[in-house]
C-alpha cells in the first residue's frame, strides 16, 4: 500500500461518525419498550426530549401500543420501514400533529391495534393547522375510518403504503397544499385519496405517481364513494401519472372543482365513469390519459349546475361497456361533454354505445369535437339537436370514424335518435355545424 493511500485511509478513519447517527436518540434507551403494555407516556416523553434537543429519535422495530401521541415541532422520528409499528390502544387516534411545523416521520407504521377512532373525518394519524410536515416510507393499515386525516395543513406524503381502511386511505379538508407522490393504496372500502374543501377555494395539491387499486363503495350512494381520487370544491389541483385500477365508481372524480388538471394517468376497469368532471366545475384539463374499461370513459357534465369550461385532448379510451354495474343511469359513452369544451385528438375504440356525445337535451353550449379517431362503436358521434334554451353552438369537424355499426354522426333528442345522418342534414338544426368528417 502506498504512503499516500495509507494516509488517506487513516484520515477517513479519524472522521467523526455520520452526524445524524451520532446525534440520534434511541427510544429503547429512554424506556420505550415494544410488544408489551401501553407505551404512550414513555414515548411521549422521548418525543418531547428529542425535539427539545434538536436530535432525531430512532424507534426500533416492534409494535408499540399507544394512544393520542402529540408529535411536536422540530421532530424527526425514524423507524424501521415495515418493522416499526404504532398501534392504537384506545378509541383515540394513534397520534396527532396539531399547530406544529417541521415534523418528519420516516419508516413508521400506523395501525388500529385494539382501538382506533371512527368517524368520516378521523384518521389513525391526524394532522391539522400545521406546516412542513413530511411522511415517507410510512404505512397505514386497518382503520375503522381513514388511514390519514388532514385539516388545514401543508404536508408531503411520499412512498407510503395504505391498505384496508373502512373509509379512505387519505382524507384532506381545506388543505394548504399537499404533495402526495409515489404511494401505494389498496383495498379501501370507500375511497382512495379525498381532497375536499368546505367552500370552493384554492387547494394547490399535487397528486402524482401513486398506485391505487381495489376501491369499493361500501357506503353506497351514486358517486360520493368508490373513487380512486376525489376532488370536491378544491381548486388548482394537479393529478398526474397515477395508475388507478378497479375502482367501484371512478378513477378520478372532480366535483365542483376549479382549474384542475388530470393528465397522464392510467385508469383501468372502473365501474362507472373513469374520469368525471361534474356539478359546477370550471376549468378542467383532461389530457393524455389512458382509460381501459368503464361504462363511460370521460364525462364533463352538469351545465344545469353551471358545469362548464374544459379541454379533453390526447386521451385513449377503449373497452367501454353498455351499462354500469353500480349506476343504472350511466350509459356506454367514450367521451361526453356539455358546455364550453374542446374534445380533440382523442382515440376512442370498442364502445358498446357512442364514441363521443356532445350535449344532452338543451344542455349543450359551445362544444367543439374535432380531429378524433373513433372505431368499433355502435354510434360514432351523437349530437343533441334539442333547440330550447340554453342550447348553443356545436361543431363536429375532421373526425375519422370507422366501424360504427348503427350510425356515424347522429342527432339526438334527449335519449332518442331523431337524425340518422347528421353530416348530411346538419343544416336542419340551428347552431349545429358538421363538416370534413371521414366515415368508413
Amino acid at each position: 500500500m502506498t504512503l499516500r493511500r495509507r494516509t488517506l485511509l487513516a484520515a477517513i478513519a479519524a472522521l467523526p461518525a455520520t452526524p445524524v447517527l451520532a446525534r440520534s436518540l434511541d427510544a429503547s434507551e429512554l424506556g420505550v419498550t415494544p410488544n408489551v403494555g401501553d407505551q404512550s407516556a414513555a414515548l411521549q416523553d422521548a418525543l418531547l426530549q428529542a425535539a427539545a434537543e434538536g436530535r432525531p429519535l430512532f424507534l426500533p422495530a416492534g409494535t408499540y401500543l399507544v394512544t393520542n401521541l402529540q408529535f411536536p415541532s422540530d421532530l424527526v422520528l425514524e423507524g424501521v420501514p415495515g418493522g416499526t409499528v404504532l398501534a392504537a390502544s384506545s378509541a383515540d387516534p394513534v397520534a396527532r400533529i396539531s399547530g406544529n411545523t417541521d415534523v418528519t416521520l420516516r419508516g413508521i407504521g400506523f395501525t388500529a391495534g385494539i382501538g382506533g377512532p371512527t368517524g368520516e373525518e378521523r384518521g389513525l394519524l391526524e394532522i391539522e393547522a400545521s406546516e412542513r410536515v413530511t411522511l415517507s416510507q410510512c404505512s397505514f393499515s386497518g382503520s375503522a375510518c381513514n388511514g390519514l386525516a388532514i385539516r388545514d395543513a401543508a404536508a408531503s406524503i411520499q412512498s407510503c403504503t395504505f391498505f384496508s381502511h373502512a373509509l379512505a386511505a387519505l382524507f384532506s379538508l381545506d388543505s394548504r397544499g399537499l404533495k402526495i407522490a409515489g404511494n401505494t393504496i389498496t383495498d379501501c372500502a370507500n375511497g382512495g385519496i379525498l381532497i375536499w374543501s368546505s367552500v370552493t377555494r384554492r387547494d394547490g395539491s399535487i397528486i402524482t405517481g401513486n398506485s391505487i387499486a381495489r376501491i369499493d363503495w361500501k357506503g353506497g350512494g351514486n358517486g360520493q364513494n368508490g373513487n380512486g381520487i376525489n376532488v370536491f370544491r378544491s381548486a388548482e389541483v394537479i393529478i398526474s401519472n397515477n395508475h388507478i385500477a378497479e375502482c367501484a365508481f371512478t378513477a378520478v372524480r372532480l366535483n365542483a372543482s376549479r382549474d384542475c388538471q388530470v393528465s397522464g394517468n392510467i385508469c383501468m376497469n372502473c365501474g362507472e365513469v373513469a374520469i368525471f368532471s361534474e356539478f359546477g366545475y370550471s376549468g378542467s384539463i383532461i389530457a393524455n390519459n389512458l382509460i381501459d374499461g368503464a361504462a363511460t370513459g370521460i364525462s364533463m357534465t352538469n351545465l344545469d349546475s353551471s358545469g362548464q369550461l374544459a379541454v379533453c385532448t390526447g386521451n385513449i379510451v377503449r373497452n367501454i361497456t353498455a351499462t354500469s354495474p353500480v349506476n343504472p343511469d350511466t350509459r356506454g359513452v367514450g367521451i361526453f361533454a356539455e358546455a364550453e369544451t374542446v374534445i380533440s385528438a382523442n382515440t376512442v375504440a370498442s364502445v358498446a354505445g357512442f364514441g363521443i356525445v356532445a350535449g344532452f337535451g338543451p344542455f349543450r353550449r359551445n362544444v367543439v369535437v374535432t380531429g378524433n379517431t373513433i372505431s368499433g362503436v355502435t354510434y360514432g358521434i351523437g349530437v343533441s339537436v334539442v333547440e330550447e334554451a340554453p342550447a348553443g353552438a356545436i361543431s363536429v369537424t375532421n373526425n375519422q370514424i370507422s366501424g360504427a355499426r348503427d350510425g356515424g354522426i347522429v342527432g339526438m333528442r334527449w335519449e332518442d335518435l331523431v337524425e340518422a345522418d347528421l353530416q348530411a342534414n346538419a343544416s336542419r338544426y340551428a347552431q349545429v355545424s358538421v363538416s370534413g368528417n371521414q366515415l368508413g
